[in-house]
């Protein structure tokens, strides 16, 4: 049986916003998990980094899931663009982690996909991880999604 995860708590904020520019629950500018869907939502909320990011982080709690007693089938679904008036090569680095709590206590990295230069254009995304990676997780109640966002040139 198919399980899906939303975020459902802010763990690190750093200097992301909101759609509105507000700083606290990003989780909600996250659209829910729908199933079958690659990420759902209508754009209109979203969250964002700030202009010229370095290293800039934001991370959030998952909803809990049960264990699959699988290695196969885990699959991290997201959308994403870079803002075009900003310029510049944005890259993003999204992570599955696990019992992580702050940039100070990052926990387990599960699994990461690193993109290089973004586009402007919203698009799907997607991460499946290997049978290796999804063994590594030992505790689906304490996973959470990480962001990373560089803008390099």
């Amino acid at each position: 049986m198919a399980q899906y995860a939303a975020p459902d708590a802010d763990i690190v904020d750093g200097a992301w916003l909101d759609e509105a520019a507000g700083n606290t629950n990003l989780f909600n500018g996250l659209p829910p998990a729908v199933p079958g869907a690659p990420a759902a939502g209508d754009d209109a909320t979203y969250i964002e980094s700030e202009a010229n990011p370095s290293a800039s982080a934001c991370g959030f709690g998952l909803a809990t899931l049960e264990d699959p007693a699988s290695s196969t089938g885990h699959i991290m679904r997201w959308r994403r663009k870079k803002d075009a008036s900003g310029g510049g090569q944005m890259d993003l680095t999204t992570q599955l982690r696990m019992t992580y709590v702050s940039e100070g206590s990052m926990g387990t990295l599960i699994g990461e996909k690193a993109e290089t230069d973004v586009s402007d254009v919203v698009a799907n995304d997607s991460y499946t991880l290997t049978g290796g990676e999804a063994d590594t997780i030992t505790d689906y109640a304490d996973l959470q999604v990480r962001f990373l966002a560089n803008q390099s040139t």
